[in-house]
């Protein structure tokens, strides 16, 4: 999992409430269980003006010219600003691999949807929480966002807004530990414990 310190980046304003998971990444595209390759099928219902199927070439389908996502100017964004519930609905895993294989790195937003949040987390994702109020302002704002995780702030030209984060994700995303990565620190002790548990039990 990639570490997060800092981004400064604009965000891509995408002004809606309630975006479920089945719109971050349709259900078609769930058969596959890799982490990567679903950026190009990420909001594939807004994306495109046809309908999207696994192993189709992106290149050549025709996009939506009014969906933000195909906006030249955030291309290189690595900040998604929305709106209160992000990411309801069910609870796949696959809604932050395709936001993060993107190119996403954090996510701003009144409140999330709580299995969402967590997954994020898991992934290498920061989902921010700032009040109605801030994300307003800065749904008014274009310029550059930098948004540091050792401060907690998020940071505009004129503005500073810290958040809250629980310290132990916090030090995941830091350090780039997911769930294997976590497990793989204590290696030496596994490794001991298996030798070990196979010379009092060499049956097994």
């Amino acid at each position: 999992m990639k570490k997060f310190t800092s981004i400064s980046s604009i965000a891509m304003p995408l002004d809606r409430a309630n975006i479920d998971t089945d719109a971050i990444i349709p259900k078609q595209f769930l058969k596959s269980i890799k982490r990567s390759g679903f950026g190009p099928n990420l909001f594939d219902e807004w994306r495109y003006l046809d309908h999207g199927e696994p192993g189709m070439d992106n290149s050549n389908r025709p996009i939506n010219p009014d969906f933000v996502l195909n906006n030249s100017i955030y291309s290189k964004a690595q900040i998604l600003l929305t709106r209160r519930n992000f990411g309801c609905g069910s609870s796949r895993e696959h809604a932050p691999w395709a936001l993060e294989d993107y190119g996403f790195r954090a996510i701003i937003a009144p409140s999330f949807a709580d299995i969402f949040y967590n997954n994020c987390f898991k992934n290498g994702i920061l989902p921010i929480e700032l009040s109605s109020e801030i994300v307003d302002n800065l749904f008014s704002y274009s310029g550059q966002i930098t948004i540091n995780l050792k401060e907690q702030t998020v940071k505009t030209d004129d503005n500073s807004f810290e958040f809250e984060v629980d310290p132990e994700r916090k030090r995941r995303l830091i350090n780039g530990l997911d769930d294997i990565g976590l497990t793989l620190q204590n290696e030496n002790q596994i490794r001991l414990f298996e030798a070990e548990y196979f010379v009092k039990y060499p049956w097994l």
